[in-house]
């Protein structure tokens, strides 16, 4: 794991010099020259051994690399190289190509097997001795059930991926300390600008410090903390009970402390452009918030609770990760109009999406979606819906698309769509419509060249046509069952009648028989 001295002439030697490096803490941060291993002064000899063929000529080029002070610095600089040398050490060798392809190829075979089974789940009539509610809470049970199984064998199949990619990670951690290596043998002017940084992050903190002393001392409601390269958000946020309007982006934020649940009256928050892994499951005590935006982060689920929101009018969660929604996600946010999930990793809805009854808004451009849910035609209340470039997965609409009778505009573009649901021209309020990149077959593209217009008069004349056709067969089939239920009662009465003269007949024919018990009904009816 140690740099090849090829690609990494400075690390490797630095790293060869200080074999023992390992994290420090703030204690021993003054210590370097303590810490550091004090070898003898190296001959040039044993100087360019340590970094092989190539350490003449890097002492060469930088003769001051045996000095003690410089080495101090230069190993504080590349801990993180040393951390993470440990770490994959630890976790092994980096899987082979063949490896890596066959642990993608599995993960898009579970995916697609996930698709079906939840597709399946949709689809599945409701039995008529279950009520509607008691339904929902059965499919999301089930659907979470099959979400859980699945995540636990794409946890094993992900895990070869993961360590590739911390490989891959491990090399650019090395390029960027070489990178940093060279800058801090250049001199007194790059630690200049260290200590710029470092007296930057002093001032800020006591910025930082007099906006909480500020918004304790006057009730602030709006407090703006972003593109301030903030790592962290003080505990003591969560103790401003008035505040309404928090924002934090375009920060180095990678964790949010659980003490936001204090902010009781928060009704906006923005921590949109930071380094968030997860968001804390206390985000669902936030029952006034109406506006939360945590696009450009790093998340790759949301916490169940943040379905507790239930005061929430717009969430935008894109530009993350995201590979599902809360199963809940449609049950318990009753006043959401906006929802942005663009730009992750989505391959399906939950079903609960098309309770979204206030949903006006919906931006799923950019994922991975193999269709939408059976029941999307239950948003009647959407005026815009993106699905663009979801590529090769969204391949086809449900007929139930065509009950989303308030839609005014429609991206379909960059999919593989071969045909518009029979129910399109239904759209009555829909004015634009973009269906580029796709393999149009219906309606015709000389149709759809023409526009919106043309595109849902032919839909909508389609239609007609099919529900005539529909009710043509259906009268033909009535007429058919009555002609044939006429003929079958008149062909019964004959046979009847015919063999009662029959029968009557025999009796005249052999006067000494005994009487027929029908002589009296056959003499009325002759």
């Amino acid at each position: 794991m140690d740099p090849n001295p090829t690609n990494f002439p400075i690390l490797s030697y630095v790293m060869s010099r200080l074999p023992s490096l390992t994290p420090k803490t703030a204690a021993d941060s003054n210590n370097n020259l303590d810490d550091l291993e004090q070898p003898p002064p190296l001959s040039d000899a044993a100087a360019a051994s340590s970094v092989g063929p190539l350490g003449p000529q890097l002492l060469g080029q930088m003769p001051n690399l045996d000095d003690a002070n410089l080495l101090a610095s230069m190993g504080g600089a590349i801990s993180d190289v040393a951390q993470a040398r440990s770490v994959l050490n630890l976790i092994g060798d980096r899987p082979t190509h063949e490896e890596v392809d066959a642990a993608r190829a599995d993960l898009a075979d579970l995916e697609a097997r996930l698709s079906r089974q939840l597709e399946e789940i949709v689809l599945e009539p409701r039995p008529a001795d279950v009520d509607i509610h008691t339904w929902r809470a059965r499919q999301a049970e089930r659907e979470l059930k099959c979400r859980e199984e699945a995540e636990k064998e794409r946890r094993v199949v992900k895990s070869v991926i993961q360590l590739d990619e911390m490989h891959d990670a491990y090399e650019r951690l090395l390029a960027d300390a070489e990178k940093r290596l060279v800058r801090i043998y250049g001199g007194a002017g790059d630690a200049a600008d260290d200590a710029g940084v470092a007296a930057a992050g002093d001032e800020l903190n006591e910025e930082v410090a007099e906006i909480l002393q500020e918004a304790y001392g006057k009730g602030m409601e709006r407090v703006d903390l972003s593109g301030r390269r903030l790592r962290l958000l003080p505990e003591a946020f969560g103790r401003i009970s008035g505040l309404v309007v928090l924002d934090a982006s375009a920060n180095q934020l990678s964790t949010i402390p659980d003490s936001i649940a204090g902010l009781q009256n928060l009704e906006e928050l923005n921590l949109s452009s930071n380094l968030l892994t997860l968001l804390p499951d206390s985000i669902g005590l936030l029952q006034k918030l109406k506006f939360l935006n945590i696009s450009g982060n790093k998340l790759s689920a949301l916490p169940d609770p943040i379905c507790q929101c239930r005061s929430l009018v717009e969430l935008d969660v894109s530009f993350n990760s995201l590979t599902y929604l809360p199963t809940n996600i449609g049950y318990e946010l009753p006043n959401l109009k906006k929802l942005m999930i663009q730009l992750n990793k989505i391959r399906s809805l939950p079903s609960s999406i098309c309770e979204l009854k206030s949903l006006r808004y919906l931006d799923a451009h950019f994922n991975e979606l193999h269709g939408l849910p059976i029941a999307i035609g239950r948003l009647t209340n959407l005026e815009v819906l993106n699905l663009s470039s979801n590529f090769s997965d969204l391949k086809e609409l449900p007929e139930t698309f065509g009950d989303l009778t308030n839609l005014k505009e429609l991206d379909l573009s960059n999919n593989q769509i071969h045909a518009l649901p029979d129910t399109f021209g239904r759209l009555e309020n829909l004015t634009k419509l973009n269906l580029d990149q796709n393999p149009i077959e219906l309606p015709p593209m000389e149709i759809v060249n023409q526009g919106v217009e043309a595109v849902k008069t032919f839909m909508a004349k389609r239609w007609i046509d099919i529900l005539l056709e529909e009710e043509r067969k259906s009268n033909q089939e009535m007429q058919e069952q009555a002609q044939n239920g006429w003929l079958t009662r008149s062909t019964s009465w004959l046979k009847n009648v015919s063999g009662n003269v029959i029968g009557y007949l025999g009796t005249v024919g052999s006067p000494m028989a005994p009487k027929s018990p029908k002589d009296a009904y056959l003499d009325q009816q002759l």
